[in-house]
C-alpha cells in the first residue's frame, strides 16, 4: 500500500488509543461550544461511512461522483446518528470503517480519474484521500490540544 493510503489508515491507530482514556474526558467539549473528542470521532466515522458507501464504489474512469453533502447538515446527521453509541463501540466502528475505506480506496486503479459533483477537477483515489488526511490532521490537532 502506498504512503498516502498507509497514512490515511494509521488514523485508526491514533483513534484506537483513545480507548485508554476515561470516558468523561472523551465526552467533555474540546473547547466551549465545540464538540467533544468522541463527537469528533463520530464526525470522522460518519464521513468515512459516507465515503465508503457513496463515493468509493463509484470511483471508475470518467465517473462523476455525487457532490459532497452540505457539511453542516451532514454533521448534524452525524451527531444524531452516533447518539446511541457507547464511546468504545463508536471508536471500534471508526477503526473498522477506516480499515474498510482504506482497503477500498487503495483498490482503485492508479490511472483512474473521476470528477465530483460535475466539477472540472479530476481526482484519483489518492488525491481524494489527501483531502481527508488534511481533515484528519485538523481534528487530531484539536484532540491533542484538548489532552495536553
Amino acid at each position: 500500500m502506498n504512503k498516502t493510503f498507509s497514512q490515511f489508515g494509521k488514523m485508526g491507530d491514533s483513534i484506537l488509543k483513545l480507548k485508554e482514556l476515561p470516558e468523561d474526558i472523551l465526552s467533555e467539549p474540546i473547547k466551549e461550544g465545540k464538540w467533544s473528542i468522541i463527537q469528533v470521532v463520530g464526525h470522522l466515522y460518519y464521513w468515512d461511512k459516507y465515503n465508503l458507501e457513496e463515493m468509493a464504489p463509484y470511483m471508475t474512469e470518467g465517473a462523476d461522483l455525487p457532490q459532497f453533502p452540505d457539511h453542516d447538515q451532514h454533521n448534524e446527521e452525524a451527531m444524531a446518528f452516533i447518539e446511541d453509541f457507547s464511546v468504545a463501540s463508536l471508536i471500534d466502528r471508526f477503526v473498522q470503517t477506516r480499515k474498510e475505506l482504506t482497503k477500498e480506496l487503495s483498490k482503485v486503479g492508479k490511472g483512474v480519474r473521476f470528477t465530483i459533483g460535475g466539477g472540472k477537477r479530476k481526482f484519483s483515489s489518492e488525491s481524494f484521500v489527501k483531502i481527508f488526511i488534511k481533515h484528519d490532521a485538523h481534528h487530531l490537532k484539536q484532540i491533542h490540544e484538548k489532552l495536553q
